[in-house]
């Protein structure tokens, strides 16, 4: 790329402006590695911004920037190698980063731009340009193994200068922290001339983790946080949903509205959670790359490298506190779907550090999974909410969920089997017991670290004092993320537990239903083809009345969600040491029989409509039927047998009764006719008629025929229902 003589940089910038218009792709490339290796930082600092908001997007809109979310290699790959390349760690942009580093130039960019990840457009993440960098850099700035590499040379044979030493700064990620420069300097960061010639760069490192916490984390503070959960600020955002105006109230908190509106607006997408699940694997990564006599106790000395002290505190430090806030905003505002898994891995992936470890076991087996070492035990205890708390949230979340969907069925699963490997719960339970022990005397240095969270800003600035004390560790984490004052559930606790066995009985109730949907699909596959192919279709999406996903998926799915919850329900049961008989309870619908899921034996859209016909009778005679119902004579015990009493409807399908009580009360006479959307009911009356018209009979006399025969036997029934209630105590 030639220019002219430029004594101006505007001059650089309105070139390299022009060409991203005239210009192929690949040939603008061609020309910023060229700019970034010829021009000095002088000039090379005017274009950066510009620069930044061509590759990501400007926050105006009006640059869309090289869409890295969908870039793909296997759809684009010239243009993919061609990215890749220039934005890779040790490529050309991160060559103008440390140029730029070098000469003391800063950029001050508000905290509050950095973006979430965008809504998808359906790709697969794990080929898309923006999750591989995102590893790569991870790799890179986060290595497991071997040191942290170099800045890259400026020069050929020679590396970028460290700036000289710079007066104090406010720490990068503390809360309520506006602006702030992404490449400058902490002074903090300054070595001695005898550290490890590559520890002076581990600061790159903590930028580039902070960076991405910033960005996917990050969206209301702690502080924020804490203030929601007090009683008036729960009822002031209450009133607030209600639109009620808050004059009455204390305006000592008058950003509440605000944050909650903001809280409110802010839903993740399930590409963003991906990533964030990417960081946190790397990270546990990260941190059990320590050797073990550098992760010992006995190892924290003057004589540890940067490095190893920045993998001890990465997770705490800088991920634990705001990544607790996004999973509990997760939990809460996230629709009851199946698009929740993603959330649910992701959490899953941060309570198993074990996982990541090098020295890991072989997995386990279902029947015999492999035993959490007692290792562990403090990384259980200092996250505890991360277990406990949002363990709860999920119970609430599953209680509301219909578990013979094979999709939550497995949501379920995958919980359960990970909270009952061998020792976890007892390490969980630990921890409990240690929050739970009663406070002795608090030294005024100890009390404000319940108060004053100190895991932010830089690894390197001043840590709090060391604590010794487990009870105490514990009793900091959980202070430091809910307050003083909260409110603790614990998951072994009555309260929790009663939530266990309410999701034990729905997990058997759940297994109950999917077996007679398995029975009835097994039984009658020719009427469901007949009267598919007659019209007949179980799927409704207009319809009123509610669906089950079982309706469409067959036996295969059927089977899947019982075995997922048989396994559930054995891993609760290991869990929590509920009782044995649970799964023998006999389980039957309680509530309104007109209101039970669509089953797979039956006509989906006719059910409804049926559903729709005989609510509009009932209501239409309802005291006719309440009249008829309140008769002495045969005819009050013909209409109370069909329309209140149980009977014919419990031994012949052909009966159009309602019978049962529910809820605790007998439900008014009312009549129902969702006997017909059986497959059975049709395809019995089908036969019926084919083998009347084999002896000449019509169907006009043989429906006679067959509605003569039902009212005889109808009437016999009654008599004898009566004669039983005669003979009753």
């Amino acid at each position: 790329m030639a220019f002219p003589h430029l004594q101006q940089p505007s001059f650089l910038l309105a070139s390299l402006k022009a060409d991203s218009i005239n210009k192929p792709f690949a040939q603008q490339c061609q020309d910023l590695v060229k700019v970034i290796e010829d021009f000095p930082a002088k000039e090379l600092h005017t274009i950066f911004p510009w620069l930044v908001e061509s590759i990501f997007g400007s926050l105006d809109g009006v640059l869309i920037g090289w869409n890295l979310r969908c870039l793909q290699g296997r759809v684009n790959p010239v243009e993919y190698s061609i990215v890749m390349e220039f934005l890779d760690p040790g490529g050309p942009m991160m060559k103008l980063v440390y140029k730029l580093q070098a000469e003391d130039y800063k950029f001050d960019f508000p905290v509050s731009y950095l973006p979430p990840l965008p809504v998808s457009l359906h790709v697969r993440t794990s080929d898309c340009a923006y999750f591989i960098l995102v590893d790569r850099y991870l790799s890179w700035f986060l290595p497991t193994e071997g040191s942290v590499p170099p800045p890259l040379s400026s020069s050929p044979g020679g590396t970028s200068p460290s700036p000289p030493p710079r007066t104090p700064a406010m720490p990068f990620a503390s809360y309520g922290l506006h602006h702030t420069s992404l490449l400058k300097r902490h002074i903090s960061h300054q070595t001695s001339v005898n550290a490890d010639p590559a520890s002076h760069e581990i600061w790159r490192s903590e930028t580039l983790l902070q960076v991405f916490v910033e960005m996917w984390l990050h969206h209301y503070s702690l502080e924020m946080y804490q203030k929601m959960q007090s009683p008036h600020a729960k009822l002031e955002v209450l009133h607030y949903r209600l639109s009620v105006s808050s004059a009455l109230y204390s305006p000592a908190q008058p950003s509440l509205q605000a944050l909650h509106a903001y809280q409110e607006s802010f839903t993740p997408t399930e590409e963003h959670v991906l990533v964030v699940r990417l960081l946190l694997k790397h990270l546990h990564a990260f941190a059990n790359s320590l050797k073990p006599e550098q992760a010992s106790p006995s190892a924290h000395s003057h004589a540890t490298s940067p490095l190893e002290e920045f993998k001890r505190a990465a997770v705490p430090r800088f991920v634990q506190q705001k990544l607790y806030l996004f999973l509990q905003h997760c939990f809460g505002h996230w629709p009851l779907d199946a698009s929740f898994r993603a959330v649910l891995e992701m959490w899953l992936s941060y309570l198993q550090p074990w996982r990541y470890a090098p020295d890991k076991q072989a997995p386990g087996s279902d029947s015999q999974p492999r035993c959490v070492s007692e290792k562990w035990a403090p990384f259980v205890q200092e996250n505890l909410l991360m277990y406990t708390k949002l363990f709860v949230g999920f119970l609430n979340r599953a209680l509301r969920t219909d578990l013979v969907s094979p999709k939550h069925a497995l949501m379920v699963f995958r919980v359960a089997k990970v909270f009952a490997q061998p020792n976890l719960a007892e390490m969980i339970q630990k921890g409990e017991q240690l929050f739970l022990e009663p406070e002795l005397v608090i030294s005024h240095r100890q009390h404000r670290l319940f108060t004053a969270p100190t895991f932010t800003g830089s690894f390197l600035s001043p840590w709090p004092p060391a604590v010794t004390d487990a009870s105490f560790k514990v009793k900091n984490h959980v202070y430091s993320l809910e307050g003083q004052d909260c409110k603790y559930t614990p998951m072994f606790g009555p309260e929790a537990r009663t939530l266990v066995l309410r999701l034990a009985q729905l997990i058997t109730q759940a297994k109950h239903t999917a077996k007679s949907i398995s029975d009835q699909c097994a039984e009658s596959p020719a009427g469901h083809s007949f009267l598919s192919w007659l019209g007949f279709s179980s799927m409704d999406t207009n319809g009123s009345y509610p669906a089950n996903d079982l309706d469409e998926m067959g036996q295969d799915s059927v089977r899947k969600t019982d075995e997922y919850l048989e396994k559930a329900l054995e891993y609760l049961r290991q869990i929590f040491r509920i009782i044995n008989g649970l799964r023998r309870f006999e389980i039957e619908y309680q509530g309104d029989p007109e209101l039970q899921p669509i089953r797979s034996y039956e006509i989906a859209s006719l059910v409804r409509t049926l559903f729709r016909l005989s609510s509009a009778i009932n209501r239409r005679f309802a005291g006719q039927m309440a009249a008829l119902c309140s008769r002495d004579d045969f005819l009050g015990s013909f209409c109370r047998y069909h329309l209140t009493e149980p009977g014919l409807a419990s031994r012949h399908l052909l009966s159009p009764v309602v019978r049962r009580q529910v809820a605790g009360y007998t439900r008014g006479p009312r009549l129902s006719l969702r006997f017909l959307g059986s497959y059975r009911t049709l395809v019995s009356l089908l036969l019926a008629f084919l083998v009347a018209s084999l002896f000449c009979v019509g169907p006009l006399p043989c429906t006679l025929l067959l509605t003569l025969g039902y009212v005889l036997y109808a009437s016999a029934m009654t008599l004898l229902t009566e004669r039983g209630k005669l003979h009753q105590p």
